[in-house]
């Protein structure tokens, strides 16, 4: 390949690169102790109190993470109205579209051996469990790597390399 053709693709995938939103994500909730509390949230979890004993995390360490997630409008703040000493930590809808990047985080560390749950996330209504997340074609086609391409939004494709090579 030339070195003009490589230094454009390079070129064309470092636009790209600067554009993605991947590292903001991270910036905000790509640290243990947020995806921890996520989790917890996910489950169930309200109070200060709750997630310092069902996480085990320092209570700097706890404030400080919750405050950037409520600050990222992850996580919402409200005054417990059986208790106004107390606050309620709630998923906010921003905060409820990553159940799907958590459980895909959980399904793959079982995979790959790092945890094995004896429970597993159902559908409330028939109690089957979930199916494995993955990624699907537009006509519900599980896809591998290799099955996928960079195209514009026109559907044009781009001239950077395919999401496998």
């Amino acid at each position: 390949m030339p070195a003009d053709r490589v230094t454009s693709q390079i070129d064309a995938f470092k636009e790209a690169a600067l554009a993605c939103p991947i590292p903001a994500a991270v910036d905000l909730i790509g640290e243990k102790w947020a995806f921890l509390i996520l989790r917890g949230a996910l489950n169930g979890l309200k109070h200060f109190e709750e997630f310092q004993a069902g996480l085990g995390v320092a209570r700097n360490i706890l404030s400080d993470r919750l405050a950037k997630l409520v600050g990222g409008e992850i996580l919402e703040r409200s005054p417990d109205p059986t208790d106004k000493r107390k606050v309620i930590y709630s998923l906010t809808a921003k905060g409820e579209g990553l159940l799907p990047v958590i459980l895909a985080m959980r399904q793959w560390g079982e995979e790959w051996g790092y945890g094995h749950m004896d429970i597993v996330l159902a559908d409330r209504r028939d109690g089957k469990p979930v199916k494995k997340i993955c990624v699907l074609s537009h006509d519900g086609r599980e896809l591998k790597l290799e099955d996928l391409m960079w195209v514009d939004r026109d559907g044009d494709r781009q001239s950077i390399k395919t999401a496998a090579e």
